[in-house]
């Protein structure tokens, strides 16, 4: 069983027991966090979230990613810039994926026949 998540602006696939890198929540290590905007689940999709449907998760730790180097240069006017970024992030490992009651499923529209 899998779900897509939105979280942090962007939409992640998990499954269960997965562990996944995610934009930085202001939570404590060993904290149990819950998603509740959750897109679809195998072949349930919502509209644009399935109701009453969660992803369980355990925070496992904040970090920060590698040093990133953004060098600005422009040829014969001495000018020499250097910047750094270093995105924070939080490890998280997926523990249950929760069905809501009133899902919808995925249906294929068919064109109906011409009679004359």
């Amino acid at each position: 069983m899998f779900a897509i998540i939105k979280t942090g602006g962007k939409q992640i696939k998990v499954q269960k027991d997965d562990e996944i890198f995610i934009e930085l929540l202001n939570e404590d290590e060993n904290t149990k966090v819950t998603f509740n905007e959750v897109l679809m689940i195998d072949d349930k999709i919502g509209a644009p979230f399935i109701k009453g449907a969660t992803v369980t998760g355990t925070i496992i730790k904040n970090g920060k990613d590698k040093k990133i180097r953004v060098i600005r240069y422009h040829s014969k006017k001495n000018i020499r810039k250097v910047y750094g970024h270093r995105q924070p992030y939080t490890k998280i490992k997926i523990d249950a994926i929760s069905t809501g009651a009133s899902a919808t499923k995925k249906v294929t529209t068919q064109v109906p026949e011409a009679s004359e």
